[in-house]
């Protein structure tokens, strides 16, 4: 669709469609008007919340080339990204980045510090591990500086069977600690993620009270929480009420449908209503897109841009 065109329909819908609202119907009028030349799609009506699609989402229109990605998303109306791989990318391309998103008034979301998660790290009081994760924080305020991004996800890693399970709490507590406070005069925030037991058997964190619990622990501003809500459905459900329990600890949110990790709506989640209550709540954060595609290439492509219309139509 041309711009001029969306424009023109969103001023004789007498300018709802420029604040968000009537999204299920312009939605559906967006997706008979899209063709396949991804220069002449335009929808950049505003989300109400900043829900950032990773730079990967929309190749199929958009390419490799991470900066016309970006043009893409944020000509969808979207208002910010994510690439939770930042730290393993080279220097030059981390400021190409974080400079084409300032362009496009895009904000970046989190990066992961790529702890390995294969194995016992944050559970355990070891030199050779302390050393490890004190590396990986400095990296990771090295992406900081170049690129403006203020947040960087953690995973605690595995359990240890041998060790006591308070034993294991006690020391991630303490290293979390280690980590904030060497992060705290460049001012980065770790938002540690609890995953499901499914897919990632065997991890230490899967729960959001236990990820409270060892934040309250911690006892520092920069220790916060990513609530991603497709592990959460999966480990525990009762998305809102957790939500609720744990609203001044969380940093983040990370989104995906149960079954299948896809888009808003391709599964049993209400994101509608949850989008919602998180808006309502007067949250300013970013949302990483962190799911797949029900379908392929460009028609799943599309189908995401419809999902998250219908579900910020609140």
């Amino acid at each position: 669709m041309e711009r001029r065109n969306f424009i023109k329909k969103a001023a004789a819908a007498g300018g709802t469609a420029m604040l968000g609202l009537g999204a299920t119907s312009r939605a559906a009028s967006f997706m008979k008007e899209m063709t396949g030349d991804k220069k002449s799609i335009s929808n950049r009506a505003k989300f109400r919340l900043k829900y950032a699609p990773g730079l990967t989402l929309f190749s199929a229109y958009a390419g490799k080339d991470p900066v016309d990605n970006m043009k893409f998303i944020a000509d969808q109306g979207f208002r910010a990204v994510f690439e939770l791989g930042m730290v393993n990318l080279p220097a030059a391309t981390q400021e190409k980045i974080a400079n084409a998103a300032a362009r496009l008034g895009l904000e970046m979301a989190e990066f992961s510090l790529k702890i390995d998660f294969s194995g016992s790290t944050f559970v355990l009081q070891d030199p050779e591990i302390k050393e490890m994760l004190r590396k990986k924080v400095m990296a990771g305020i090295e992406v900081q500086k170049r690129t403006g991004i203020n947040k960087a996800l953690v995973v605690l890693g595995r359990y240890d069977q041998k060790l006591h399970w308070d034993y294991q709490t006690a020391n991630v507590i303490d290293n979390l600690r280690m980590c904030c406070e060497l992060a705290e005069k460049p001012g980065l925030t770790f938002v540690i993620e609890p995953l499901n037991h499914t897919n990632h058997p065997g991890l230490f964190l899967t729960r959001l009270p236990q990820a409270k619990m060892i934040c309250i622990a911690v006892g520092h501003p920069n220790c916060r929480i990513v609530d991603d809500m497709y592990h959460q459905q999966i480990t525990e459900g009762n998305i809102i009420p957790h939500m609720d329990n744990c609203w001044d600890y969380i940093g983040s949110f990370h989104i995906g449908d149960n079954p299948g990790r896809n888009e808003p709506a391709s599964g049993e989640m209400n994101y509608r209503n949850i989008f919602r209550h998180i808006y309502e709540k007067g949250y300013k954060g970013t949302l990483c897109c962190e799911h797949g595609k029900s379908k392929p290439g460009k028609e799943g492509a599309l189908a995401v841009i419809q999902a998250y219309r219908e579900a910020d139509s609140f």
